[in-house]
């Protein structure tokens, strides 16, 4: 499948678009510093990682309307403290001026992130990014207590990538994660990546959580050469209403189509895909067609 091929496509499935809950769209020095790192071929990644998508802002965001992406997010990271809040400004001000984008924001464990994080609910944000391995933080700090019960009250999704992919760090994988949820049953978190690889592990906390969900974003694409675990497909379909479609664009090694091409190799069948590629997102995002 070529990335022409998907509009059509689309529409066959009767399908006004996609909803891709895991897109990038940074400030331009911290992007280029991302793909300075993927081009480097860093310890993390152990590989080559060619950039598929570089270009401008306003290219990207035309590549995506191409696909017939009608609603994606712009999901910065902070790494360090004292950064979050110069991502947020510069995230809101991409959403201003790009009505399909979501209105996105990141936090870090840190003392402001207690007032930063409820103003930004408050201003209207739809979407949080945190990294876990990037910031090299636990899930589960004291100082992200305040910032998980605000979240849990608004309903506000966060984007949490927890899992040990593609190498683990300190605090990665399912355990402080489920620590959190204790506390916070009603969070919304999508788990990015599908919780890569301890994913039958995140998708134990979907079962036991309502409002926990995951995200496709570079799952079982023919980059990693790996076999799907054992016991993820039947999973994934009893989690049918709560499996989201993302895929990491622009920070891919393959073209975008190659992600809903192996979501389709699964064979759960047309209603499934409807509902990943675009019913879930709508739902959660309250986005029309």
């Amino acid at each position: 499948m070529a990335d022409t091929d998907l509009p059509g496509w689309l529409a066959d499935l009767g399908l006004p678009g996609i909803i891709d809950v895991h897109t990038h769209f940074m400030p331009p020095a911290i992007l280029a510093k991302v793909w300075a790192y993927f081009d480097s071929a860093g310890p993390l990644l152990g590989r080559p990682w060619p950039i598929t998508y570089r270009g401008s802002d306003e290219e990207r965001v035309e590549q995506l309307r191409a696909i017939g992406v009608q609603k994606f997010s712009a999901l910065s990271y902070a790494h360090k403290p004292g950064v979050a809040g110069f991502m947020n400004q510069w995230t809101w001000e991409f959403a201003e001026r790009t009505p399909d984008a979501l209105r996105s924001a990141t936090f870090y464990p840190e003392v402001d992130a207690a007032t930063y994080v409820p103003k930004a609910i408050a201003d209207g944000v739809e979407v949080f990014k945190a990294h876990v391995q990037v910031g090299d933080f636990a899930p589960n700090d004291p100082l992200l207590e305040p910032v998980w019960g605000a979240l849990a009250e608004s309903g506000t999704p966060v984007v949490l990538h927890a899992g040990s992919g593609p190498a683990p760090g300190t605090h990665t994988g399912p355990a402080g994660v489920a620590d959190v949820l204790s506390r916070h049953p009603d969070l919304a978190l999508v788990i990015a990546h599908l919780g890569m690889p301890e994913i039958a592990e995140f998708l134990d906390l979907a079962d036991r959580y309502d409002h926990v969900r995951l995200d496709t974003t570079m799952a079982f694409v023919d980059f990693w050469g790996l076999p799907i675990p054992d016991g993820v497909v039947p999973r994934l379909r009893g989690l049918q209403d709560r499996i989201l479609f993302g895929t990491d664009f622009p920070n891919i090694p393959y073209p975008y189509a190659h992600q809903v091409e192996v979501l389709q190799r699964l064979d759960l069948g047309d209603d499934w895909l409807r509902d990943v590629l675009w019913h879930n997102g709508a739902d959660l995002f309250g986005v029309a067609p």
